[in-house]
């Protein structure tokens, strides 16, 4: 088995030798140890340019694209999931983007582009496909115009592997409707390198300008045609390298990404040897893996100086290992009489030497940043050096955690219903399973410092084991709520959820389980009954005596075991459907399940919550 926490050979940097072709699979150039092959390495990364651009034909016409050019600064970017708690308030039922950026600006500086992450990983608990999963979102035009205002490029997601939800129009025509309607500025490429040409053609019509920004290396030959990629996953060399597609086209902006890390100081310090961005992802498909106090003020630092001095680094002259103090590596980047020095201290300690020039950034401390600028004479001073307003450095390099914490069920005082499964009260042990995703289960992330996590450490089938005590019995209702119990409630009250989206949207037969409600709309129903939803320990405790039946057509169960970390809000869900998505394992898995089996489920807000699929059943504390 892969050892998780060294890096994958195709992670690995390549060495600079053997035929020119074979550079072309590189991710990273890898830098020599030895400063005397240097002149000989640098040497050989322009021959092998010069020679790539000539097999490939290459012209760098896409990057004069109007409106595209904006990506060549891009330099930060962060994934965000479109009911990320900084972003959409669950008590107003509307989206802060005011409270994210303001979180952004104070911490990384700001950002330049957002991917706004819509379905995964709660597509497949229905048959809503992943269009629906934007076009069902009230307000999601005026969140875009709002970023838009905000100074923001916005990027949607498109999933290829969802083919087994509902099927509209082919991929491509809703994926173009879509960046119309939104107008929207960059599409993400989730699971994919690069878009066959075809795919290119079409959403340059549908939106001139269009930013692809593909998941893992981009084929040189696709460079032609693509603004951008990640840089996921990129493992770095001792001495750091040359990422092979942005010294192919220096016009080609990539994003550093290591989603599962916590100390980010290779990626950002290659980001900055290198003139490139990063990918800032907090919160991973509902995982709390939020950066420290120093790889945030890096970001910051970073960003600063790029945006003020992009004209170099686009345009200058890109000179990689730059000879500079023992200790320090560089890059230089000279234009008009101007160098603009980055320096990356892979050191323990603090460099206290002097840096040619201009000293940007107050040093280069221990596994840091620095920046120098140096003016010909002759030459005239950038305008922007004087503007330049750079954050002080931050040593602590803490994990910032988060606990998710439950919410507390209220105690009862109505009759349960006669034929209520009854739990009794005292301590239980529980076996839990279920199927090991990225959204891990109840605290912490499910892979720390990993590289790229595989079969069996994704989608594979695992238990864990729960604890607790009962202070009293509890009753569980043997039957789901049905459709005529539920309009009933809706008659005798006249209740009408704050945000009514998707409430009782269809309605089957009155005998079947209500579905099209959400967590409040089923905490509504069991009040008024005296009573209140089972948690999820309640729910299997009592599943585990065969008591619990199960309605037609079988719908998963909301409980009360909803969690919250301040950023992302969850709930686990019982009992599984008899809906089930195919085709892909990043669907949320579908079928009948035991009553040990439970699902983590990642909640929408605006009513996006209330599902085809998801029903429930009523509890009662029962007095010892």
């Amino acid at each position: 088995m892969t050892d998780p926490l060294v890096p994958r050979p195709i992670d690995r940097p390549t060495p600079v030798r053997g035929p020119l072709s074979e550079l072309d699979e590189a991710k990273i150039f890898a830098a020599p140890d030895d400063p005397a092959d240097v002149p000989a390495w640098r040497e050989k990364l322009h021959a092998w340019r010069e020679d790539a651009r000539a097999r490939h034909g290459y012209s760098g016409a896409a990057y004069a694209r109007p409106g595209a050019a904006w990506a060549q600064t891009c330099y930060s970017v962060a994934q965000v999931w479109l009911w990320d708690e900084l972003l959409y308030s669950f008590a107003d039922h509307r989206f802060t983007p005011e409270r994210f950026l303001d979180d952004a600006r104070a911490r990384f500086g700001g950002l330049d582009a957002v991917v706004l992450w819509h379905a995964y990983p709660v597509i497949g608990l229905d048959d809503r496909n992943q269009w629906d999963f934007y076009r069902d979102v009230p307000g999601l035009d005026a969140l875009v115009e709002d970023l838009h205002r905000a100074g923001l490029r916005v990027f949607v997601d498109y999933n290829p592997w969802d083919v087994g939800t509902r099927r509209g129009a082919d991929d491509l025509t809703e994926l173009a409707a879509l960046v119309a309607d939104l107008d929207v500025d960059g599409v993400f490429l989730d699971t994919l390198k690069k878009a066959e040409p075809e795919f290119v053609e079409r959403l340059e019509a549908a939106k001139p300008g269009l930013v692809l920004e593909g998941e893992s290396k981009l084929a040189v030959e696709r460079i032609e045609d693509h603004a951008a990629s990640w840089a996921q996953f990129f493992a770095d060399s001792p001495v750091p390298g040359v990422l092979r597609a942005h010294w192919y086209e220096r016009r080609h902006m990539q994003h550093h990404v290591r989603r599962w890390h916590r100390d980010h100081t290779e990626e950002l310090q290659s980001a900055w040897l290198n003139g490139v961005g990063v990918m800032v992802w907090e919160v991973v498909f509902g995982v709390w893996v939020g950066w420290s106090r120093r790889d945030a003020a890096t970001v910051r630092r970073m960003v600063t100086v790029q945006r003020a001095a992009s004209e170099l680094l686009l345009d200058g002259d890109w000179t990689p290992l730059a000879d500079l103090a023992p200790g320090l590596h560089a890059s230089s980047w000279e234009l008009d009489g101007v160098t603009l020095w980055t320096i990356v201290n892979r050191g323990d300690t603090d460099y206290e030497g002097a840096l040619p020039g201009i000293d940007l950034l107050g040093g280069v401390p221990a596994r840091g940043i620095g920046a120098a600028l140096e003016v010909a004479d002759g030459a005239a001073e950038p305008a922007w050096l004087n503007d330049l307003n750079i954050a002080e450095h931050d040593p602590d390099a803490r994990f910032p955690h988060r606990l998710a914490t439950r919410v507390s069920p209220q105690r009862t005082t109505g009759e349960p219903e006669p034929d209520a499964v009854i739990v009794p009260q005292g301590p239980y042990v529980l076996t839990v399973r279920y199927r090991a995703r990225e959204t891990g289960m109840y605290q912490g992330a499910p892979y720390v410092d990993e590289w790229k996590p595989l079969p069996p450490r994704l989608h594979d089938a695992r238990t864990l084991q729960r604890d607790g005590e009962l202070a009293t019995p509890v009753a569980v209702a043997a039957t789901e709520v049905t459709n005529a119990q539920f309009a009933e409630f809706v008659a005798a009250t006249g209740y009408r959820p704050e945000y009514p989206h998707r409430f009782l949207e269809h309605r089957g037969g009155q005998d079947e389980p209500v579905t099209y409600v959400d967590l409040d709309d089923a905490r509504a129903y069991c009040a008024w009954r005296g009573g209140r939803l089972p948690t999820e320990d309640e729910w299997q405790l009592a599943g585990e005596t065969g008591g619990l039946e199960r309605g037609t057509p079988a719908v998963w169960n909301w409980t009360e075991s909803e969690h919250s970390d301040g950023r992302t809000r969850f709930v686990m869900l019982k009992g599984g459907s008899d809906y089930r998505a195919d085709g892909s394992e990043w669907y949320v898995e579908g079928g009948r399940r035991e009553p040990a089996y439970s699902v983590k489920l990642l909640l929408p807000g605006l009513g996006l919550a209330r599902a085809a699929t998801v029903g429930f059943r009523c509890a009662w504390d029962v007095p010892a």
